[in-house]
């Protein structure tokens, strides 16, 4: 905790497989802070389009989608619960499927314009971190910290085969890294909020770092920053 200090908004953006997300939630902890995994909000839209059948280059569609669908994060003592129209989609949205598709409707103004809005409410008093791709850049532009958490395409691909493969999913390191690279190349050429480190960003590569040591560089930034 950050005693008698502002509360403050924490960006960390990255690719695809970095680490953000458990690195994100442990610093929250550690900081006292309200975890916010707003690539989960975007794999919930994903979710939801392709239980409707949606056509992800009908913007008309995805529009009426978004005005319909109600995104919601649910703290369950220490991890985030995501819940679409309030059924917990939370273990179901965790697969590479979902990932492409929240690559796909992240290129939408719709589902983007929908879920800023509700991504700056959620950290309009202060006391988050916020994990993303756009998060220095588009979302909290003004956050007082801002990392961008990056690690070879090689090492995130085996730890999301690790990932995956602790849930008992049947995957392919090859193919996981392979979409890692193709995630990378949507996100970083999208016209709409592209994936890119924030000029006022600290770059941290935990390509050979543990989540502790990442956590821990973190920690220590904050309190030199602050």
């Amino acid at each position: 905790m950050l005693n008698g200090q502002k509360r403050l908004v924490i960006a960390i953006d990255g690719p695809s497989g970095a680490g953000k997300s458990s690195v994100a939630r442990l610093l929250a902890e550690r900081l006292g802070y309200l975890y916010i995994d707003t690539g989960a909000m975007y794999r919930a839209i994903g979710w939801k389009a392709r239980r409707d059948g949606i056509d992800l280059s009908d913007e008309h569609g995805l529009t009426g989608l978004c005005s319909r669908t109600e995104v919601t994060i649910k703290r369950d003592n220490s991890d985030p619960r995501i819940y679409v129209d309030g059924v917990d989609v939370t273990g179901e949205i965790r697969t590479p499927e979902m990932g492409m598709m929240a690559s796909a409707v992240s290129r939408s103004p719709a589902v983007r314009a929908r879920l800023l809005t509700l991504q700056r409410e959620l950290g309009r008093q202060g006391g988050v971190v916020m994990d993303g791709r756009d998060i220095g850049t588009v979302v909290f532009p003004n956050a007082e910290i801002k990392f961008y958490l990056d690690a070879s395409p090689e090492e995130r691909g085996l730890r999301r085969y690790r990932e995956l493969r602790a849930k008992g999913m049947e995957v392919d390191l090859a193919r996981i890294t392979r979409e890692i690279v193709e995630r990378d190349e949507q996100d970083s050429k999208r016209a709409l909020a592209p994936l890119k480190k924030a000029d006022d960003a600290l770059l941290i590569d935990s390509s050979v770092m543990s989540i502790e040591e990442v956590v821990g560089r973190m920690v220590t930034e904050i309190g030199r920053m602050s």
